[in-house]
């Protein structure tokens, strides 16, 4: 039971008035910033699906950002590479016109001027920059240049020449993530991209007795494989060949030595990333010395760069060596152009993966934003006429408590 006091309707008339400003509040809020949802309590439920779809948009464009970075790092590569390509064409066509056997050798001298210009440009290729100075073919070595360049005195010529170059980044590639839990790896390694043989490790120490001492575990292209106390040299071989590392092994039949050879046009990177297992087959040095030129000084090494190829060209025109230049050179060019047609494949499927992730994260952008819109815009028309009726409503409130309060202090000034 309420007690009825002189009090009571004024109360009752406030209380109302302020739900009715209120509410006009909320409407004129909602209207301002397109929100219906102002509070967590005009509707969990909304709410709570309006915070997911809002973080989900966000993870989204943040897929897009990444694909877009990709693709742009992939365009400027396969740029790079293309080019790579018509410098060792252009290399081929020289190989094959100075291995008819007509030209003196004054004439393929000249020939070999030309050729190491191009081996200039060649190297100028894979130690190019990005718009950021960044390395493009160094893995995530991006701070240095991809490749050290060695020059010196070469048989049939007076002045200095490219004599060697060496691989100066790492195999490390970076990871976008392009959709949830979706990554797509940008690995731009020169010694795989630049690479014309298939490479081939000969150790000469007798392997037949060993026996691993402890367990431990070998990094081959970056990938571990762990080989367990008492295993010998055949487990090793065994467990080398079943990983997923584009590497086979093989006992060498006359130095019973552990042989390594990639399965395609790569520089193997060894290491031993927990033990001396390598190291004591005679493969590697020490732990101390840094991949990819830790090789044991009794390893034979055979399978070469693009570079080598071209540079064994040109040093076999300074020489007037036919028989090589339209043997053993040409062939290490055929090898280093069907590679680097192989990585421009490569390069350019990974473009358009890295493209379709766009497009599809553009449109799921779409349809989430759609949702937001539908859990958390408000209905203009509704809220429009919502907001008349309250004023409407505030109006005759007013009116109606002005004439039933109509005394006031002039009233009693009489």
């Amino acid at each position: 039971m309420r007690r009825i006091s002189t009090s009571l309707s004024t109360s009752e008339l406030q209380r109302n008035m302020r739900k009715q400003e209120y509410r006009l509040n909320k409407v004129n809020n909602q209207l301002g910033n397109q929100q219906r949802i102002q509070n967590l309590r005009d509707d969990p439920i909304a709410a709570g699906h309006l915070v997911r779809y809002q973080s989900y948009v966000s993870r989204i464009n943040q897929f897009q950002k990444n694909a877009q970075t990709l693709t742009d790092k992939l365009t400027v590569a396969e740029g790079y590479i293309n080019q790579s390509v018509e410098i060792l064409q252009t290399v081929r066509e020289i190989a094959v016109q100075g291995a008819n056997g007509i030209y003196t050798d004054e004439d393929l001298k000249n020939m070999a001027v030309e050729v190491d210009e191009l081996l200039k440009e060649l190297v100028q290729n894979g130690n190019a920059v990005n718009s950021e100075g960044s390395a493009i073919f160094g893995g995530t070595s991006t701070n240095r240049t991809a490749f050290d360049v060695i020059s010196g005195p070469v048989d049939g010529s007076s002045v200095s020449y490219i004599t060697e170059v060496h691989y100066n980044g790492s195999i490390d590639g970076n990871k976008f993530e392009v959709d949830e839990n979706a990554y797509m790896t940008f690995q731009p390694a020169g010694n795989r991209i630049f690479w014309a043989e298939n490479q081939q490790l000969y150790s000469d120490r007798d392997a037949t007795g060993y026996r691993v001492s402890e367990d431990s575990v070998i990094s081959i292209d970056g990938k571990e494989i762990k080989i367990n106390a008492g295993d010998n040299v055949y487990s090793i071989i065994s467990k080398i060949n079943n990983s997923d590392v584009a590497v086979k092994a093989s006992i060498d039949p006359l130095t019973n030595g552990l042989n390594l050879s990639t399965t395609d046009a790569h520089q193997m990177w060894l290491t031993d990333a927990k033990g001396t297992i390598l190291n004591d087959l005679g493969v590697i040095k020490d732990s101390t010395q840094r991949p990819p030129y830790n090789l044991a000084s009794t390893t034979k090494i055979s399978g070469g760069s693009v570079f080598d190829a071209v540079i064994a060209l040109r040093d076999a025109m300074l020489s007037g060596d036919t028989e090589t230049i339209g043997g053993k050179a040409l062939g290490a060019i055929d090898r280093g152009l069907d590679n680097l047609i192989t990585r421009l494949a490569e390069t350019g499927a990974q473009y358009e993966r890295a493209q379709q992730n766009i497009t599809r994260n553009e449109k799921t952008v779409l349809d989430t934003t759609a949702r937001i819109s539908r859990e958390g815009d408000v209905d203009f028309s509704q809220a429009v006429t919502d907001l008349k009726l309250l004023e409407y409503v505030q109006k005759a409130t007013f009116s109606t408590a002005s004439k039933l309060y109509s005394t006031s202090l002039l009233d009693y000034m009489r």
